[in-house]
């Protein structure tokens, strides 16, 4: 009410000062137009303009928005959260930290489990072929683990899998062919061989092999239809074979 009481009081205002520009008794004024200030042409009959106000004032009503503002009202619903922006490049790397007090000590563990195969024989006594094929029996031991090498058989067992490297040392005999063979079971795995000759020398081989468990190796000396022999005496050792476990397959 307040509000309409105080939008009254200037609307008398407002036409009340218009009246008051108007003096009592004063000839109506007539409607001008833009270009009738200029003074009539001769001869055409006109009238000169007529004094006083030449148009009437314009009357623009003014509303203080301020006194008809009403109350605060109530916050509206959150809105649903906008789409997550695009990742920004990586930082730089931040400097390095203090270092961290020493741990407790772990649980103990497993002991190691170290395996271990070889041996080295040798021979004192020279050996001739005969009808049929014979292994290379030894009489002289200077390494043998656990007994692997069976030395009245001539041949080594295997008890731990993996691999092994063997090695076989021979000196010939003069005029007499020399012809060996590595043996793995049954099947020769590599040949140890020097032609006739009127002076005697020393011959080597060695090799490699993957055994199995139980697998034996030994060294063959090839049957008569071949003349051959090895030479050893009781003085020296001429004749030795070598083999050692280098890496297990036990896990």
């Amino acid at each position: 009410l307040m509000s309409l009481f105080m939008l009254g009081v200037l609307l008398i205002l407002s036409v009340i000062s218009l009246v008051a520009l108007v003096p009592p008794g004063a000839p109506p004024v007539p409607c001008r137009q833009c270009c009738d200030h200029l003074e009539p042409a001769e001869g055409s009959g006109g009238q000169p303009p007529l004094g006083g106000f030449s148009h009437v004032p314009e009357v623009r009503t003014y509303i203080n928005m301020t006194i008809l503002k009403g109350d605060k009202g109530d916050r509206g619903d959150r809105g649903t959260p906008g789409k997550g922006g695009h990742e920004g490049p990586p930082g730089s790397r931040g400097p390095m930290g203090l270092k961290g007090s020493k741990g407790q000590a772990g649980l103990p563990g497993d002991p190691c489990k170290v395996l271990y195969s070889a041996f080295s024989i040798g021979r004192r006594k020279s050996l001739h072929s005969l009808e049929s094929y014979q292994a290379l029996v030894f009489d002289t031991v200077f390494v043998n683990l656990g007994g692997h090498f069976d030395m009245f058989e001539g041949k080594f067992f295997c008890h731990i899998p993996g691999i092994y490297f063997f090695n076989v040392n021979i000196h010939t005999w003069n005029f007499k062919e020399t012809y060996l063979h590595i043996m793995r079971n049954d099947t020769e795995q590599a040949i140890l061989y020097a032609q006739p000759s009127d002076r005697s020398i020393m011959q080597s081989q060695s090799l490699m092999l993957q055994l199995e468990l139980n697998d034996w190796v030994w060294v063959r000396l090839y049957k008569r239809e071949r003349e051959n022999a090895i030479y050893s005496d009781d003085v020296d050792v001429y004749i030795t074979f070598n083999g050692y476990l280098i890496k297990h397959s036990v896990e």
